[in-house]
């Protein structure tokens, strides 16, 4: 039984949104081996490899396809050949999707600020903020604007809540089968920080409800994250109230918190190696 506490900041800061480390079980496979083995693709990606080269200026001479996206029906443009290399895409223009005369395509549930994203990646391999190498440290880093500070979040009309920006984004590459943007999200997650419990949460919520059983990457992200942070957690009004609500994230977590200890009891047991004088 849980006991409400008043809390007074329910930010989270110190944890950074990256880097899962839950380690492999030995007897099946769980969220707790996917979490490790991202955190090991992604550390090794982010010292070795870089961001999608930009479009081809031949590509830019194809026809334009306009888009209309979201409930307000805001307009984009793109170079056929660019759009369509998203294989969702490129079905939409054989398809009842694009109407013939006016070569558009129509996406009502599509969230603007999440296309443009999208968009710009398929023209720059990359979407804002930037990830810019840091030689000093030997890895990739968001872009530091002295302007504005890019905003993290995204206010989700539907839910009436602030989403990950970057969640938003691996959502919509695995609808529109990028995966090299689901990779670039991902990466880009594990660098922000300063996040409150409340939008991690509602994050988690809407990573779990938009990507389907067999993709745990953005799933197992969260749960070591929280596992990470549970000190934070622990002291949330916001956790309560969301374990109140229930749902699939929290018997992962469960599951998660299980692995981790029975890690933590298997190395306590274990004989230490005697050091080499």
């Amino acid at each position: 039984m849980f006991v409400r506490r008043n809390h007074h900041n329910d930010s989270f800061s110190k944890h950074r949104a990256g880097k899962s480390s839950v380690s492999k079980s030995r007897t099946q496979r769980s969220f707790k081996e996917h979490a490790a083995a991202a955190s090991k693709r992604m550390e090794k990606q982010s010292k070795t490899s870089k961001p999608d080269a930009p479009a081809s200026p031949s590509n830019l001479t194809s026809p334009i396809i306009t888009l209309s996206i979201g409930p307000t029906a805001r307009l984009f443009a793109a170079h056929e050949n660019i759009l369509t290399t998203s294989p969702y895409f490129a079905a939409c223009t054989r398809t009842q999707y694009l109407e013939t005369q006016s070569k558009r395509i129509s996406l009502p549930e599509e969230v603007p600020e999440v296309f443009s994203s999208v968009l710009e990646f398929l023209y720059k391999g990359d979407y804002y903020p930037k990830l810019l190498p840091n030689k000093r440290i030997n890895a990739w880093e968001l872009e530091d604007t002295a302007s504005q500070t890019p905003a993290a979040t995204v206010f989700l009309e539907a839910a009436q809540q602030d989403i990950l920006k970057d969640t938003l984004v691996y959502c919509a590459a695995d609808r529109y089968s990028l995966p090299e943007l689901k990779r670039l999200a991902l990466r880009k997650q594990g660098l922000q920080s300063g996040i409150s419990c409340q939008t991690i949460l509602s994050s988690a919520r809407y990573a779990y409800a938009n990507t389907p059983d067999s993709d745990s990457k953005l799933r197992a992200h969260y749960l070591a994250l929280i596992i990470r942070s549970r000190a934070t957690f622990k002291r949330s009004g916001t956790m309560q109230a969301e374990m109140e609500r229930g749902g699939g994230l929290f018997f992962d977590l469960f599951v998660a918190m299980c692995n981790h200890m029975d890690d933590i009891s298997t190395i306590a047991k274990s004989p230490r190696t005697p050091r080499t004088l």
